[in-house]
């Protein structure tokens, strides 16, 4: 499935030194996971982790799911290890923590090679940088982190993430001049769905594939929140319909429930009816 097409809704932290949490995963019907090595695993299981995850990826089960590791910083001492041990595992991507810049990047694809890269964008610097670092080849992606960030900016929660705006705009404009694929920071009150959901919907009205969670309960409300609804896939498909009928009359524009529509508006709706299709295929599976 190409990159761009499949979707990205869910993408849910497993802790990668966890056998009985990465098992589990198998089953879950999110559309990515994040296996991680960094904040979910303690000091004392960082070596070891790695060949849990190893271990668990080689022995696969994840189906269609995208498989994106998270590493330690380069500039902690479990970092270049972890860089050269994700190389000998089955991972779609090698995900970095903490990127400032460009050369943050250049020196994980010094080591990583051709394996896709996605940044963690969660500092000031990385927020003003965003540009650049879109840009790099080997990035595929960008996972917003977004209680790092809070903690960095020093600013309060707030339902409707007001401080968050700036750096959330900043790394979406970043991501879609560059093609890149581009998530949500997590909702730490994994129980709140209503709460959940108003922050999905802020989420998918800006623009993110998606969203990462922190715990399953979270899933089916991300899910719903990230894929096109049935009155979006109805108008999908009525508005390519007239435009086609229109255009084989020699019009350049349709109307649709009072609304024109141009091509624009047509490729749209494409894309509208291939993430639907995608979602089915990996319900499917």
């Amino acid at each position: 499935m190409d990159m761009r097409q499949r979707p990205y809704r869910s993408v849910l932290y497993i802790p990668g030194s966890k056998p009985r949490a990465l098992d589990k995963a198998r089953s879950l019907p999110v559309d990515a996971i994040i296996f991680d090595l960094e904040d979910a695993v303690s000091l004392e299981e960082k070596v070891s982790a790695r060949d849990t995850l190893k271990d668990a990826l080689a022995a696969g089960g994840y189906g269609m799911r995208y498989k994106i590791v998270r590493i330690n910083a380069l500039d902690t001492q479990w970092g270049v290890d972890d860089a050269k041990a994700v190389c000998a595992m089955d991972a779609d991507a090698v995900l970095l923590p903490k990127v400032a810049s460009s050369a943050d990047l250049d020196a994980l694809a010094a080591i990583t090679g051709d394996l896709p890269i996605w940044a963690m964008m969660e500092n000031p610097r990385g927020m003003l940088n965003a540009v650049q670092i879109a840009a790099h080849p080997k990035l595929e992606g960008m996972v917003m982190g977004t209680n790092d960030l809070a903690k960095e900016l020093q600013s309060r929660f707030r339902a409707d993430r007001l401080p968050m705006q700036a750096s959330l705009g900043l790394c979406l404009l970043a991501a879609k001049a560059e093609g890149l694929v581009i998530v949500d920071g997590v909702y730490n009150a994994f129980k709140d769905d209503e709460g959940l959901k108003v922050e999905c919907d802020q989420g998918r009205d800006m623009g993110f594939d998606g969203k990462t969670l922190i715990h399953p309960a979270q899933v089916d409300v991300t899910n719903t929140a990230f894929a096109p609804s049935a009155e979006e896939i109805d108008l999908a498909q009525r508005q390519i319909a007239a435009f086609e009928e229109a255009e084989a009359g020699g019009q350049g524009v349709a109307v649709v429930d009072g609304r024109i529509v141009e091509n624009l508006h047509v490729a749209t709706a494409r894309e509208t009816l291939a993430k639907a299709k995608a979602i089915d295929a990996l319900a499917a599976e």
